[in-house]
């Protein structure tokens, strides 16, 4: 298959997650890599990432990389077929949460994550929640967070081959061709 940057967004639970699996699957002849934005700290999230690992099966290799999606996209890209990410929302909060986060540290690593999706031999598939349909949050944090999924989301769309939106478990294809 021909590599490609594909990116799956829309509502939570709208089918994300699962249409991107099944697009996953559709490579073969390489490992293909789910890397694993969430960091799961609470008993509720741990059965919830355990449940996803248990739908995943064995047709992924999982590695946890809730900051530096670059490095490893680099470092798996080399051998593997295919790099499912899951998922940038996740990833833009832990992003915020690190030591010394400001908005120029948080364009660093989107920088980082166009050159590697956009350097290595492989396809690339990213999801995210489109965050931007709701009401403008009350909080200052809250908007801060919406903004910049709002950028990361921009950002990786303009770099994608194809861009889906899920609706109500329908993917709808705003850019490129249907993958």
């Amino acid at each position: 298959m021909k590599k490609q940057i594909i990116l799956v967004t829309g509502g939570c639970r709208s089918g994300k997650s699962s249409h991107a699996l099944e697009l996953a699957r559709r490579y073969t002849g390489g490992e293909r890599l789910f890397l694993a934005t969430c960091v799961a700290e609470d008993d509720e999230m741990r059965d919830r990432v355990s449940r996803h690992q248990k739908e995943r099966g064995r047709g992924f290799t999982t590695v946890e990389c809730p900051v530096h999606l670059d490095r490893e996209i680099v470092r798996a890209g080399r051998t593997a077929s295919v790099i499912l990410v899951d998922c940038l929302t996740l990833w833009t909060s832990n992003l915020m949460m690190e030591d010394g986060f400001s908005p120029a540290s948080a364009e660093d690593h989107v920088r980082s994550l166009e050159a590697a999706m956009t350097r290595v031999p492989c396809s690339v598939l990213l999801v995210t929640n489109e965050v931007g349909c709701g009401i403008v949050p009350e909080n200052r944090l809250a908007r801060e967070f919406r903004d910049l999924v709002g950028m990361v989301n921009r950002r990786v769309a303009a770099r994608a081959d194809t861009v889906v939106w899920m609706v109500s478990g329908i993917p709808v294809v705003l850019k490129g061709k249907s993958p």
